[in-house]
């Protein structure tokens, strides 16, 4: 049975793409069998055919070195850089759970660890067309547990505690924070760290640098993040 875990960020931008890419490749090198899955991407380019590049599924890819495929990484990918529900409402194909679950089993069908990223923030809204489909509805309905990428300047107390607060509320499990564009000596992003931490009463498990290309936690660690898939 495959193990699981959800990326999710404090907003938009943060860098949970590139943390996931990340993670996915400590995985890899660690010679285990590790995939990606996006329930929604937005903000796509369209190749010289017309159709769209799942642009995230490719950094992934590409940082990772996996061989899964782009086409079962992202059931759902829209053009327009705006919030899934929104791009949907605009593109059409408006996200269906029936079919992100299908999906995500697919996926832990080939793979014993999956990584799993959301769309910005935890309350993001995926679709409000037909269902009403929140990220959180895709967290619970698959399952997972949680780690929160959050940049590491100014703003990210209250930007992380209000998340981890929210979470916590809704009973969503977050098992570690990683700060993004992390600067060591930093007095401000020293004390961010420190200040979350009391604020959360979550480790902030990870920090990585900008141009980091490998991430700084053990591999046993690591997956000890991961819970078995019980969807």
């Amino acid at each position: 049975m495959s193990k699981t875990l959800f990326i999710t960020g404090t907003g938009t931008d943060v860098g949970k793409t590139y943390v996931a890419g990340l993670i996915l490749k400590k995985l890899k090198e660690s010679g285990l069998s590790a995939g990606y899955y996006k329930a929604a991407m937005s903000g796509n380019e369209r190749r010289a055919d017309g159709s769209l590049i799942p642009g995230d599924a490719d950094f992934v890819k590409r940082i990772s070195g996996i061989s899964q495929s782009l086409h079962e990484m992202c059931p759902y990918i829209y053009e327009a850089a705006v919030s899934p529900h929104l791009a949907s409402r605009m593109e059409g194909n408006p996200v269906k759970m029936e079919y992100v679950r299908q999906g995500f089993r697919d996926v832990c069908g080939k793979y014993d660890y999956v990584t799993v990223e959301g769309s910005g923030g935890i309350l993001c809204p995926i679709c409000m067309d037909g269902e009403e489909i929140w990220q959180e509805d895709i967290v619970r309905d698959c399952g997972l547990g949680c780690v929160l990428v959050a940049d590491a300047g100014l703003g990210t107390i209250n930007q992380a505690g209000l998340t981890a607060f929210y979470m916590k509320k809704r009973n969503i499990p977050l098992r570690g924070i990683i700060f993004n564009h992390f600067q060591p000596g930093n007095r401000l992003h020293e004390d961010n760290r420190s200040m979350c931490e009391y604020v959360t009463g979550v480790k902030v498990i990870a920090c990585v640098k900008e141009g980091d290309r490998s991430l700084n936690i053990s591999p046993e660690f690591l997956t000890s993040l991961y819970e078995e898939d019980a969807s």
